[in-house]
């Protein structure tokens, strides 16, 4: 209970509305900036290089390096803040907070989830229901050749455009999680009134959008969307976060909740939580364990194998890093 009572007397030093607000203006546009920088950076990089011989091994490594940064953001950022927020002194005393370790529950429950839409969407798309014409989902530089057959009414997909609509589905719901994510820091970041605060986040956010932007855009990258989607998911994960931060600055207005309040703690523990669940599985099932155990490229490329390895491990060491200020 005492540091409780020294942390709020600390953060009532700090605590100045005004400059507070204007760090959150400047905050938008740099976040904004940098996020777009991030996200676009693989895409543009695997755009490059199509058609040329390096093309397929180039993507294997941009998407290791982007498995290392989204495991790292859901285990090194995401879960550790999300135990804090339900562990906090405002919470510690409450039930059910103090009873259960609600954390770690939701993380399980966002596992679960992430792997219930992949098994759904799988299923559904191994018998052709989820797809309705090849030039759809024509991967980005390959030519207009047949890759499936067409029995009656029925439409067999070739198990390049299986792979192909997998990385997709990986892609959407990365991006989801990762939104989750996006919207919880701004949110928290634009309810807070603490200027000692918001001062150091405002860079330290910068480069963490840098990198996770990098992670979701080199998944994005291999799954060979249509140029039109492509900006559309680069938008949506650069918006979000400025949108959070509006949001917060909107919910503290009304509310006069800052993002020291016990019903923004839970919300931020619980919506952290289930992000934490997404990303964890999505990186190490979807990403790690499908490129490094079921690649063909990979397998037979002991060179590739261990430089795609480095990539994960600089991806995730990069992120893991800007936790000491994010």
């Amino acid at each position: 209970m005492s540091s409780c009572v020294s942390d709020t007397a600390r953060a009532l030093a700090c605590r100045d509305g005004a400059a507070a607000t204007h760090l959150k203006f400047i905050s938008l546009f740099v976040i904004f900036f940098t996020s777009i920088i991030g996200i676009s950076s693989p895409v543009l990089l695997a755009r490059y290089f199509i058609g040329k011989p390096v093309y397929d091994k180039t993507i294997l490594i941009i998407k290791c390096f982007a498995a290392g940064v989204i495991l790292s953001t859901s285990l090194v950022h995401v879960l550790p803040d999300a135990f804090a927020a339900l562990s906090d002194c405002h919470l510690a005393s409450r039930h059910p907070w103090k009873d259960f370790p609600f954390a770690g529950l939701v993380t399980l429950i966002g596992a679960l989830l992430a792997l219930f839409v992949d098994l759904t969407a799988s299923s559904h798309v191994e018998h052709g229901h989820g797809h309705k014409s090849s030039g759809d989902y024509l991967p980005v530089g390959t030519q207009d050749v047949t890759l499936e057959k067409k029995v009656g009414n029925n439409i067999n997909l070739s198990n390049e455009e299986l792979v192909k609509l997998k990385q997709r589905l990986v892609s959407q719901v990365l991006e989801i999680g990762i939104i989750f994510h996006s919207v919880i820091i701004g949110v928290t970041m634009g309810m807070s009134q603490n200027q000692c605060t918001i001062r150091p986040l405002v860079a330290a956010l910068a480069f963490h959008q840098i990198f996770e932007g990098m992670g979701l855009g080199g998944c994005i990258a291999q799954a060979g969307f249509r140029m039109g989607t492509v900006a559309y998911m680069c938008l949506m994960f650069a918006v979000t976060t400025p949108m959070g931060i509006l949001l917060g600055m909107i919910i503290f207005s009304v509310t006069g909740y800052d993002d020291s309040s016990p019903n923004a703690l839970i919300m931020e523990g619980l919506l952290g939580s289930l992000s934490s669940g997404i990303l964890i599985y999505m990186a190490l099932v979807d990403l790690i364990a499908a490129d490094f155990f079921h690649n063909k490229l990979m397998s037979s490329n002991a060179w590739l194998n261990k430089a795609s390895f480095i990539a994960l491990a600089l991806g995730s060491t990069s992120m893991s890093i800007l936790a000491i200020w994010a």
